[in-house]
């Protein structure tokens, strides 16, 4: 099942993947109860769950075990995640040396918890979490930020996340929704003038032509359903979630030996 439109995952990215779990953990115990699935089992479904966000029933009826085995599972093979793909991201200043950086936001939506109000983005009307995404120019990405509540708008997560005292700000491009943070954003018009300057609609156009790598980036990032559809487990197994699939991103982006 390791196929890369099921787990977004290269046979050989997959081989490697599974070799690091292998030397920092020990997978079958020697004591307790045994498990039920072998560790390539259990990294498969965990992959497949990231990737297509399936349902934990519906894996469990396809492999054959219960939803509640299905369940542990990929909680424990998503803390091995967390220690073995836990510092794939590139050093911002080092990838972007030189480079021209563009910068979104992007909500990854997630359940309505009655808890949890802090989570409704007015901008998308939906629950979520909020994450800043960097790339260069080619759309090469470079940096998914750590997830904040939905509420929050991309200026304010920007600064929060600390973004803001990393990158090049005369030398990032960002949309209107980041305008007074110093990035180069489009011009608004002013409301003394009936039409925008000819210098300003060539700035405009200028930006927007070179930002829409982004949004390429963005889509791409989504390939991993988890991010892209609801987020169904409870809320508070979401960072280990968002931190495993961030790791497995980058990972996969590496080249192998075979490349």
């Amino acid at each position: 099942m390791h196929t890369q439109t099921t787990t977004g995952m290269t046979a050989e990215h997959y081989a490697i993947l599974a070799e690091r779990i292998e030397n920092e953990f020990t997978w079958n115990r020697r004591r307790g109860r045994p498990r039920t699935l072998s560790l390539a089992g259990a990294l498969q479904i965990t992959l497949l769950y990231y990737r297509q966000n399936v349902t934990e029933q519906l894996i469990a009826d396809v492999v054959g075990i219960s939803q509640s085995t299905v369940s542990r599972t990929i909680a424990v093979v998503e803390a091995m995640l967390n220690v073995v793909v836990d510092d794939e991201q590139p050093d911002v200043d080092a990838a972007l040396r030189g480079t021209t950086a563009v910068i979104d936001g992007t909500l990854l939506p997630c359940w309505s918890w009655a808890d949890a109000p802090e989570l409704y983005s007015g901008k998308h009307k939906t629950t979520g979490h909020n994450c800043q995404v960097l790339a260069d120019l080619s759309g090469r990405l470079i940096h998914i930020s750590d997830p904040m509540a939905g509420k929050h708008h991309d200026a304010h997560a920007f600064r929060e996340t600390g973004l803001a005292d990393t990158v090049n700000l005369s030398n990032t491009l960002a949309d209107k929704g980041y305008q007074g943070t110093g990035m180069v954003t489009p011009i608004k018009k002013r409301p003394s003038e009936d039409h925008l300057p000819n210098y300003a609609k060539h700035h405009n156009r200028f930006v927007n032509t070179h930002r829409y790598v982004i949004e390429r980036t963005i889509a791409s990032i989504k390939t991993w359903r988890i991010f892209h559809t609801d987020y169904r487990r409870p809320l508070r197994t979401f960072r280990d979630a968002f931190n495993a699939v961030r790791g497995l991103i980058f990972f996969t982006r590496q080249k192998t030996n075979s490349a």
